[in-house]
């Protein structure tokens, strides 16, 4: 499943990245092309090793973004990916503004309150 996702340096950034984003539960972090990222002002602000589905482990750039989709608004890790990857939506941006993937009817559902307990 697919959700329109928009990234930004931050609040009063002008430029932004907007694009059809994967849903995927088995991703930690987002995940845009890189020269997407740079062209909406999102800089590199760290490395990190991630394991791949194929299980290969590679090193990607990260920087730090706001997240908005399903008229929701976070922030959060984003990674520099290749530039023929296709935008992934990752599980901690989704559960930081209460969202759950319901994988039986494959549709996303917002919790009635995020936890915190």
């Amino acid at each position: 499943m697919h959700v329109t996702t928009t990234l930004r340096a931050g609040a009063n950034a002008r430029r932004k990245f907007t694009a059809e984003f994967l849903v995927d539960t088995g991703a930690t972090d987002s995940l845009a092309p890189a020269t997407e990222l740079r062209k909406a002002g999102i800089k590199p602000r760290g490395r990190m090793a991630y394991e791949l589905a194929d299980g290969r482990t590679t090193e990607y750039e990260f920087g730090l973004a706001e997240i908005e989709f399903m008229g929701e608004l976070t922030s959060g890790r984003v990674i520099f990916g290749p530039e023929d990857a296709e935008p992934i939506l990752g599980v901690t941006a989704l559960e930081s503004v209460g969202i759950l993937v319901d994988t039986a009817n494959r549709t996303l559902k917002r919790m009635p309150a995020i936890p915190l307990k």
